[in-house]
């Protein structure tokens, strides 16, 4: 009985997805702070960005919805207890996620260097967009490292219990960091004149 009880306790998977949603809860109410701050700044100087947003966050915005779909393709795949599809998914999500980070990086470039709209810019309402973009990159290391963990489980003897939970935790993240963009990206594009 004793074992048991012990057991029970180690596959109490509650208090993590608790923190799981904490810690979601926390981001979002970051990120609604950054657009506040960034609505404060431009209400005091009368002015938007005074840029057009690059392609390639249209185009990442793109890779991140359809990384979206496969890492859903990746939780049904778990759930139905097909570990290859699970796999092949979670690789496909990988894989956009990496697309994602490039493409960022990329429109940072033309950023700076083709439309001269650098960090440092006198309009600092600039500085805004590279801090969002920045700060959303950092979650999208954590989603990655989430599901390398996620794929990692399907090449173990990992339970499926744990596997599931994990996928779960994943999903649950990486559908997040696709939300908070598609409010960032649409946000931007609503101030970008």
């Amino acid at each position: 009985m004793a074992q048991f009880q012990q057991d029970k306790g180690k596959l109490d998977l509650t208090p993590k997805r608790f923190n799981m949603w904490l810690f979601l809860f926390t981001s979002f109410m970051f990120f609604a702070a950054l657009t506040s701050g960034f609505i404060v700044y431009i209400g005091g100087k009368g002015h938007g960005l005074n840029i057009k947003m690059p392609a390639a966050f249209m185009y990442s915005t793109a890779i991140i919805m359809i990384s979206s779909i496969t890492v859903f393709l990746a939780s049904t795949a778990a759930k139905k207890s097909d570990v290859a599809k699970q796999r092949a998914f979670l690789w496909l999500t990988l894989l956009l996620g990496v697309g994602f980070f490039a493409m960022q990086i990329y429109a940072w470039y033309v950023l700076s260097f083709e439309m001269h709209a650098f960090l440092s810019n006198p309009n600092a309402s600039i500085s805004f967009v590279y801090v969002f973009s920045l700060m959303h990159l950092i979650h999208i290391l954590a989603g990655l490292v989430l599901l390398i963990i996620s794929l990692v489980s399907t090449y173990r003897k990992t339970p499926q219990v744990l596997n599931l939970f994990r996928m779960e935790m994943s999903s649950i993240f990486w559908h997040f960091v696709d939300i908070i963009w598609i409010y960032l990206y649409v946000f931007l594009l609503l101030n970008q004149n």
